[in-house]
């Protein structure tokens, strides 16, 4: 029996060796140059990024789940726990709304200051969502995982990209941002915004880039940042990278007087 040549796949078509550890260096490869391509076609030059917990509910969902719990008797702490939280959805979901309205009144035909999530529910999905329901373009950069990392309906379409690799979500994330807003979150957020300070304190992000930690009682309770230069462990000046804030005007002054400053004439992704 002959084969013929057009029998057999291309190794770029052959599922078993993209997926192989050999051809880890091209699906490395393809998650740098397919975004690269998507942002290029889209025209999405920077963004605003949000980082936050995928558990957080939006009020209307605390609101049924705390109406569930006093009716059956049960998980009526939980419930409580959600009530309380939800605030940091609807806050994050109407700066989103505001960033968005403002950057669409720039008039840059080139796409400044997109709103960018993890693409996951929770505080992902409420930035999605005050973004979409400006009209604005916004950008889910999701992850596999298996669980609690879905993709939100609220993702520019085109815009949901899916990554493999935290590492080059990482760079994409910090790649195109001019702004980052930390909300409450867990060992993700955590890892994203001690990650960001590292980079900038040890000068491999150059950018000036204004970063509002969202949330006072929150992240006063789950980390102390001034601990550490007590200890000596950090420089007093480093306390300076971030602005903690409960006041979604103070969040929104701060992050849109610093990318008029110094990001409007710099368009496009930097480090």
């Amino acid at each position: 029996m002959v084969i013929s040549s057009s029998d057999i796949p291309k190794f770029y078509h052959d599922a078993d060796f993209m997926n192989s550890p050999d051809a880890r260096a091209l699906r490395i490869l393809s998650e740098y140059f397919g975004p690269q391509t998507r942002f290029e076609e889209f025209n999405v030059d920077d963004t605003i990024v949000f980082f936050g917990s995928a558990r957080i509910q939006s009020e209307e969902t605390a609101q049924k789940a705390m109406a569930e719990a006093k009716s059956t008797g049960e998980g009526l702490e939980k419930a409580e726990k959600m009530m309380k939280m939800s605030r940091y959805y609807e806050e994050t979901r109407e700066l989103a709304r505001r960033f968005t309205r403002w950057s669409k009144e720039l008039g840059d035909e080139e796409r400044r200051f997109v709103v960018c999530t993890g693409g996951g529910p929770g505080i992902m999905e409420a930035a999605n969502r005050g973004a979409s329901e400006e009209k604005g373009v916004n950008v889910g950069l999701n992850i596999s995982l298996p669980f609690e990392q879905n993709e939100n309906p609220y993702i520019t379409r085109e815009l949901a990209l899916e990554f493999h690799y935290f590492f080059m979500r990482k760079f994409w994330f910090i790649y195109l941002a001019k702004a980052v807003l930390v909300m409450p979150g867990g060992f993700g957020t955590l890892d994203e915004f001690c990650e960001l300070l590292t980079l900038i304190q040890t000068q491999k992000i150059r950018k000036k880039m204004p970063i509002v930690l969202y949330g006072s009682d929150y992240w006063n309770k789950v980390i102390n940042f001034e601990a550490l230069c007590e200890f000596g462990t950090i420089s007093e000046e480093d306390l300076d990278l971030y602005l903690v804030t409960d006041s979604m005007d103070e969040a929104f002054d701060y992050v849109t007087k610093g990318l008029l400053k110094h990001a409007l004439k710099a368009p496009g992704p930097s480090l």
